[in-house]
């Protein structure tokens, strides 16, 4: 009986946290096709709908660009990331030294440190390598906040039997070839779900690129986002349009690799 009273109280519950989880989402979508003097108006949709915001999100600023930026820094830390994570995870499961515990846990500690309070010791580091305003300066320090990625895919690595390990390595296979036939075939559903976490993480990621760069040339769409606000007042549509433009990338990445995602959730609900 506690069972089915649990099994009612979740099916009104998630609705409403859908509802709530996505009516941001469609509320931005909608006021991006309102005109200036409608963008106010208590109305769930537009009532005289416009395609003017989005020309002048494209035409009027620089939103290619900024979009441009924005994809290679995720694509190129999400890439970072996965290989480092795939590395390590693998490293920690198949050799066994001393300090493994040890650096396990500084792992996960680092996972536990808020960025924020390591911004100010990484900008300078950056600076004083000459790395300010630069797509190097812009995603190498965020490559190297891995922690969260290495210690899923290190889990993942863990439950493959070790059967399949010493099978591989009567048979002659070296580490990498162990690594490249036998692990990364079998986390292939969590190396997807690790993309679009550390993926989105970086689309989204705000603070880093608003210290290291100054121009818009190396400049991510969060950050120039801000243009629109100027001293005349906030271009609230075309802002809500270009918003909406940058979403894109993410619900792309998020559908590529949908079924991925869910069979490495199944997956570890079933260990």
């Amino acid at each position: 009986m506690p069972s089915k009273r649990f099994s009612f109280g979740m099916h009104i519950v998630c609705p409403v946290l859908i509802v709530l989880t996505v009516f941001p989402m469609l509320w931005a979508v909608q006021a991006s096709f309102r005109t200036p003097h409608d963008i106010f108006e208590p109305k769930p949709w537009a009532v005289s709908p416009t395609m003017a915001n989005y020309h002048v999100a494209t035409t009027d600023f620089p939103i290619v660009r900024l979009l441009t930026n924005t994809l290679l820094m995720a694509a190129a830390v999400t890439a970072g990331q996965l290989v480092l994570a795939i590395l390590a995870g693998y490293a920690l499961v198949a050799f066994r030294f001393r300090a493994q515990r040890l650096v396990e846990g500084l792992i996960a500690i680092s996972i536990l440190i808020p960025q924020q309070s390591l911004i100010v010791s990484a900008y300078i580091m950056t600076a004083r390598l000459g790395w300010v305003d630069t797509y190097i300066g812009l995603t190498l320090p965020l490559i190297a906040a891995c922690g969260f990625a290495v210690l899923l895919l290190r889990r993942q690595v863990a439950a493959i039997p070790p059967s399949l390990f010493e099978a591989a390595r009567m048979d002659g296979a070296r580490n990498w070839e162990v690594l490249v036939r036998v692990v990364i075939p079998v986390v292939r559903p969590m190396i997807a779900a690790v993309t679009i976490v550390v993926f989105i993480s970086n689309w989204n990621e705000y603070l880093w690129p608003l210290l290291i760069t100054t121009e818009q040339t190396h400049s991510t769409i969060q950050v120039g986002l801000q243009l629109f606000q100027t001293q005349e007042g906030s271009q609230y549509g075309p802002m809500m349009a270009a918003a909406t433009l940058a979403t894109l990338p993410v619900l792309i990445v998020y559908l590529v690799n949908q079924r991925r995602v869910t069979a490495a959730v199944m997956r570890a609900g079933v260990r």
